[in-house]
């Protein structure tokens, strides 16, 4: 089991989706996962949910706020790791980005901000307090990899390497498809793909979840509700990846490692 208790600056810290129906996310996930929900009054703010796993913290929900949010659709947000939020954030916006929300402090588990890179996609920074984000991670059920589909591959490149450190290294598949796969002192923790032109979605970031058996998790998520965007398919030499959108509309990714 891959227990994790701090996270390197740069990594990925949390997973945090947000939903225009929680009970209904909460019976998925918990289906699909074995995810236990906890929820936590907010009180104005409604009920934020932290989902576990063998007892740990793996992700969190919550319902879009039908006035502040008007128009977002469902979505999954990553969370990336620093040790200064404000200086993160501000680096952020010198490097092209810009803030939804400047920083903030959640209490005393941490203090956050919100941006979205110069190509679009929203991301969210986290330096930890008394909680440092998911504590279960390459596991079965649990976050294992984050992708960001966008429209401009070197426009991201740029921002994510001088924002977070990390190396990109781009290489192309059997089927010609190229993908990047971004590093953190040595370790692979996500990867990049071009999203096509004329593509439906803006560009974003989208969490892949371990899983044992991709082909049974995709029939399961099917089974639930999930609408299948990629079926089971083979990444040569890794492993074996499906990709889906939840009954209510939140895209993600199930990954199977090669044993």
């Amino acid at each position: 089991m891959a227990l994790v208790s701090t996270h390197a600056p740069g990594a990925f810290c949390w997973v945090e989706l947000g939903t225009s129906d929680l009970n209904a996310a909460k019976q998925f996930y918990a289906a699909l996962f074995g995810w236990v929900a906890h929820d936590q009054d907010m009180g104005p703010d409604g009920v934020y949910t932290i989902f576990k796993l063998k007892e740990r913290d793996v992700a969190a929900a919550y319902n879009l706020h039908p006035e502040r949010q008007a128009g977002v659709p469902p979505h999954w947000m990553l969370y990336v790791a620093s040790d200064d939020a404000d200086a993160t954030a501000a680096h952020g916006v010198e490097l092209g980005g810009s803030m939804i929300a400047p920083p903030f402090d959640v209490g005393d588990v941490g203090r956050m901000a919100m941006l979205v890179d110069p190509t679009g996609a929203p991301h969210n920074v986290w330096q930890a307090g008394s909680n440092p984000g998911v504590g279960i991670y390459n596991e079965p059920g649990a976050f294992c990899w984050g992708q960001l589909n966008t429209t401009d591959t070197v426009k991201a490149e740029a921002y994510y390497k001088a924002l977070f450190d990390w190396t990109a290294k781009t290489g192309s598949g059997a089927d010609g498809m190229t993908y990047t796969e971004w590093s953190l002192n040595g370790a692979g923790i996500g990867g990049m793909m071009q999203l096509p032109p004329g593509a439906p979605s803006a560009s974003h970031w989208m969490p892949y979840f371990m899983v044992a058996n991709c082909d049974e998790a995709a029939a399961k998520a099917a089974q639930l509700g999930a609408q299948v965007y990629l079926p089971p398919m083979d990444i040569p030499h890794t492993g074996r990846f499906a990709v889906f959108a939840d009954p209510q509309g939140a895209v993600f990714a199930v990954f199977q490692a090669n044993m």
